[in-house]
């Protein structure tokens, strides 16, 4: 039986195709070129938007752009992958033309036009705010870490550098004691020639002045961390990939619950979530226009300072609450069992006794600004002579003492609010909700790393990211429902 024919490679054709009969009439390559159609690219600040009379003509910036969305969908991210799909993709001849430019003007374009690349994002959750896709009841908050464009051996610690400083001078000194042995020994052949020793000794004198330099140069950053390659990038704890320790970025994204589309977001080098909450989330109500909504994130951002600020501004927190660390030798005698009593402002503990104020303490002033102040609570004469003492606490010389924060009046009204049938029901949803685009975004389109260097870079690569993603769910979503997305981005 033959094989089903093709046409032949050497088969003239007289009356060629027309390019676009070769894309689908619901392609995602129409939204995305309708899409940058209706931009005011001039307005968002892209360079080359507006023309010269003299000089080469540049690029068209929204060719450019729909070059990056399409690739970003596609996982082709590379300037040098994107230009060889110039030339075999017909999709991207389509969205281009037929232009072909070279990878370092590609690469430019996403360069030059950072802050421009932002405005885009934002304005597609403007135009999903006008088009009634955001639910604006309940939104996600979530980070994820992104391998910066450097490794953990270009970011170097005070610690780490003086180490290196002590591992150098100790093979100096060794390789001087080498000088001073061949001056005295016999000429076997076995040991190193003096003019490999002092070569060596030049090689290791500079990587000296080099740690050296990183030294003054951590001690002039206040201690802090430098980057040699990435001058933003830190050493971040990052989950998967059996890798724990890498140089990162930290995106904090706020995510809306109706349809997983990803309203704001922000690349920080800042490890943890501190003050990531009442950001995202105000954020996400600029966006929407609204005064009020409800937000749920993981224990990661269980804190009181954070937690108290949503809770004031009109957001209502879904938080796990987060373990201590620290317990009494009885877990029937840990701080959550000392039940506090507001109108006496005393704690009950579980035999029955009242711990009263004594005074205040500021255990984090180091640190400006995240200052607060615990009021401690407890009673010497009862805890010195009860029996159930050793349960209680391991100390043997002072009573039990309980602190309490200043916003623990907030994380108690959320401790309760997570013990409801809503509260589990909106925790268990958390996952479908913010970490829907993580799973889409790194393990289906392979953006595990950024490309660019620098805070700004980077911001401006996960602004194409984020777009990419949303704009690919807003085409499923009207696909689904049978709505004609080309016409309503017209």
């Amino acid at each position: 039986m033959p094989y089903i024919q093709g046409e032949s490679r050497d088969q003239l054709t007289l009356t060629p195709m027309c390019l676009d009969d070769y894309i689908e009439p619901d392609s995602i390559c129409r939204v995305i070129a309708a899409y940058v159609d209706s931009l005011d690219l001039v307005a968002m600040g892209f360079k080359y938007a507006e023309t010269k009379d003299t000089g080469r003509p540049p690029f068209d910036p929204a060719g450019m752009l729909t070059l990056y969305l399409y690739g970003y969908q596609n996982r082709i991210r590379s300037s040098r992958r994107l230009n060889a799909e110039t030339k075999r993709n017909v999709e991207v001849m389509w969205l281009m033309g037929k232009l072909t430019p070279d990878d370092k003007t590609i690469c430019n374009f996403r360069k030059d036009n950072t802050e421009a690349l932002k405005k885009v994002f934002r304005e597609f959750s403007l135009w999903c705010n006008r088009q009634g896709l955001y639910g604006k009841e309940l939104v996600g908050v979530d980070s994820t870490k992104i391998r910066a464009n450097s490794s953990r051996k270009n970011i170097h610690t005070k610690k780490g550098t003086e180490k290196d400083i002590a591992s150098v001078k100790k093979k100096i000194s060794e390789y001087m004691k080498e000088l001073e042995t061949n001056d005295t020994a016999k000429d076997d052949g076995a040991r190193l020639s003096p003019e490999a020793v002092h070569e060596t000794l030049k090689r290791l004198n500079e990587k000296k002045d080099k740690f050296n330099y990183w030294k003054k140069q951590i001690e002039e950053n206040d201690g802090k961390e430098i980057s040699t390659v990435d001058p933003d990038a830190r050493i971040m704890h990052q989950g998967g990939n059996g890798r724990a320790l890498d140089a990162c970025y930290n995106v904090q994204t706020v995510v809306d619950a109706k349809h997983k589309l990803i309203v704001g977001f922000e690349v920080t080098t800042i490890p943890d979530e501190k003050d990531a909450l009442p950001e995202m989330t105000e954020c996400a109500k600029g966006i929407m226009g609204i005064p009020e909504i409800s937000v749920v994130a993981d224990k990661g951002y269980y804190d009181g300072e954070d937690i108290s600020k949503c809770e004031t501004a009109g957001t209502t927190c879904y938080v796990p609450k987060s373990e201590s660390g620290i317990h009494a030798p009885d877990p029937d005698y840990d701080h959550e069992k000392f039940v506090y009593n507001q109108s006496k402002d005393s704690y009950l503990c579980p035999q029955g006794f009242e711990l009263t104020f004594q005074h205040t303490i500021k255990p984090n002033k180091g640190n400006a600004k995240r200052e607060i102040i615990y009021r401690i609570y407890r009673n010497d004469t009862v805890c010195k002579g009860c029996s159930q003492r050793e349960k209680c606490t391991k100390n043997k010389r002072l009573a039990r003492t309980i602190n309490r924060s200043p916003n623990q009046d907030a994380l108690d009204a959320v401790n309760v609010r997570m013990l409801t049938d809503d509260g589990r029901k909106i925790l268990q949803e958390r996952k479908k909700i913010v970490e829907h685009p993580f799973g889409t975004i790194k393990c289906g389109w392979g953006f595990g790393n950024y490309l660019c260097r620098g805070l700004e870079k980077a911001t401006a690569e996960q602004s194409l990211t984020y777009l990419a993603y949303n704009l690919r769910r807003v085409f499923n979503i009207f696909k689904e429902n049978g709505d004609d997305l080309i016409a309503v981005m017209s």
